[in-house]
């Protein structure tokens, strides 16, 4: 799933798109972890201050952790 197919509130689509970026951008595994952390809290916050639903969160957590399992197999090979 896209970010871009998430229905997300004003504002925070650009930080998602940067996170996912980071994360489909890193170039060693250290990077690719901090990147997946950073996507994670990020997504927590705007959970734990109902900025968004529980779905929309858990619609973005599976767009972070897709392109975080393809970067480490790309990473690996």
């Amino acid at each position: 799933m896209s970010i871009d197919q998430i229905s997300l509130p004003k504002g925070v689509g650009p930080h998602a798109a940067k996170l996912l970026d980071a994360i489909t951008g890193a170039s060693t595994h250290e990077e690719l972890n901090r990147a997946g952390g950073k996507a994670e809290g990020f997504v927590l916050g705007l959970e734990s201050t109902k900025a968004i639903k529980s779905q929309i969160a858990e619609s973005l957590y599976v767009a972070y952790d897709d392109a975080a399992s393809n970067r480490a197999g790309e990473l690996k090979g």
